[in-house]
């Protein structure tokens, strides 16, 4: 070192000297954390003053400032959120459903203080929370009875555990799923304590599989809805009102494991029909499985319906507790289901009201962005393309749309320099172009997109 760099080493405070100069730091942050902050910035200066030959501002409210920058670094959420322009509707990345106005209000008012979550208020006694949203479960779907729990694959674990653990659980190969990251149905199965009876092929299994397959030790039959991927051409298989008779006829439940859970017809957006619930249950399902985060648009959360007996036995099950949901889940689903009950999911839930929008309705907005990225210099233009329901609903479907495209000579720069916005932007990128698709963005974040666009390319500029 030279004697400038000697210098400088010596001119350093002490973290004491920082204590004493940084009292609202202290009250804030309190005392211990600004302490490691201080000694943490102490050390990466000696470390700059060692390895750079330039003159370091080493006065204590600038050393405080830099305390306050880690502090802050150090603090700051990890989950925040960010404005969803990528056209896929239920976006698993993104958190999935967007929640309804009425369900968000009924989160925020069971949050806010104490509630009747197992509590009995007819007698005054400890009640039970798997209560809470059944009766409209069963309203919705004519289920005679039904449960929660904290998203659908627990569910899944949940039935088989209660049910079939033990035995033999026959399904389709052309059934066995693999859903993100990486959890397969045969090691959900296996965690379950359940054998694994496969039949038929990839392609094509006969109701006839399924009927050879059934021996003493057989506890179910399990239907496992394609939710993520389609198999096309030459296939077959079962129908489910089908697989209901031979299961009841060898007095065997039908389990159903329906993914998504749609209680409004696709059909009516231009999609192919995704399996109803209420139909399902009249097709003879004794027990249904179906996520409330993904086509319901409701909180993360599985629900569970079906014959009354089979329920019981699941809510008895000790992993039912494992994987129960929370107050504010219950709080959610419930204000989602009645949305339906009341006939206004298209009105008031944010998965249809994005399915339900107009090529029209988009262009207006695109057209809007489009005049704010030409403004500000940027090479913009609105192009037809195409939105997706994701989130492991309606595989291969797509909605027809208006982008708004950003030639970039880099547009992952140009992406990257969105998603670190005051309000993080996702869109995606199409060879030269970063693409925006107004579907997926919710109507109160529209203005701060125009307004982030128009900041991002006057910096540019």
């Amino acid at each position: 070192m030279n004697d400038k760099q000697i210098a400088q080493l010596r001119q350093l405070p002490s973290v004491d000297r920082l204590l004493e100069a940084s009292d609202a730091l202290s009250d804030y942050y309190g005392r211990s954390m600004v302490t490691t902050a201080a000694r943490t910035v102490l050390e990466q200066l000696r470390t700059e003053i060692r390895t750079a030959n330039a003159n370091i501002d080493l006065a204590i409210p600038t050393i405080l400032a830099q305390v306050e920058a880690h502090l802050t670094e150090q603090v700051a959420p990890t989950l925040f959120p960010v404005i969803n322009a990528t056209g896929v509707i239920i976006h698993t990345n993104l958190g999935r459903a967007p929640l309804s106005q009425n369900a968000i209000h009924a989160i925020e008012q069971i949050a806010r203080g104490y509630s009747n979550l197992e509590f009995d208020m007819a007698n005054g006694k400890r009640g039970s929370r798997s209560v809470h949203a059944v009766d409209l479960v069963q309203s919705l779907t004519g289920a005679p009875a039904a449960t929660v729990v904290n998203n659908s694959a627990s569910g899944v674990l949940l039935m088989l555990s209660a049910l079939c653990a033990g035995k033999e659980v026959i399904v389709s190969r052309g059934q066995l799923v693999e859903i993100g990251g990486g959890f397969r149905m045969p090691d959900v199965m296996r965690q379950a304590g359940v054998t694994l009876v496969e039949v038929g092929t990839t392609n094509r299994t006969h109701l006839r599989d399924f009927s050879n397959a059934i021996t003493e030790n057989t506890a179910a039959i399990l239907s496992i809805h394609h939710s993520n991927y389609k198999i096309i051409g030459f296939t077959t298989e079962p129908t489910l009102s089908e697989l209901a008779q031979l299961a009841h006829a060898n007095d065997l439940p039908l389990l159903f494991d329906q993914g998504s859970g749609a209680l409004l017809d696709t059909t009516q957006f231009g999609l192919e029909q995704e399996p109803l619930v209420q139909k399902s249950v009249a097709d003879g399902c004794d027990v249904i499985v179906f996520s409330g985060d993904k086509l319901l648009g409701g909180p993360q959360a599985g629900v569970i319906c079906g014959r009354s007996d089979l329920i019981a036995t699941i809510k008895r099950h000790p992993l039912a507790r494992a994987v129960r949901p929370d107050k504010l889940a219950y709080a959610g689903l419930a204000a989602t289901f009645d949305s339906y009950v009341r006939g206004k999911a298209l009105e008031e839930i944010p998965v249809w009201q994005m399915l339900a929008q107009t090529v029209d309705e988009i262009a207006v907005v695109a057209a809007e962005w489009c005049a704010i990225l030409c403004a500000a210099g940027a090479n913009a233009s609105v192009i037809a393309g195409h939105s997706t329901v994701g989130g492991g609903s309606l595989p291969g479907q797509a909605l027809p749309t208006m982008l708004v495209a950003i030639e970039a000579e880099k547009p992952d720069l140009l992406a990257e320099r969105l998603r670190f916005a005051t309000v993080g932007i996702i869109g995606r990128i199409q060879q030269n172009n970063l693409l925006l698709d107004p579907r997926t963005v919710l109507p109160h974040q529209r203005e701060t997109v125009g307004r982030i666009l128009n900041e991002t390319f006057v910096k540019v500029a």
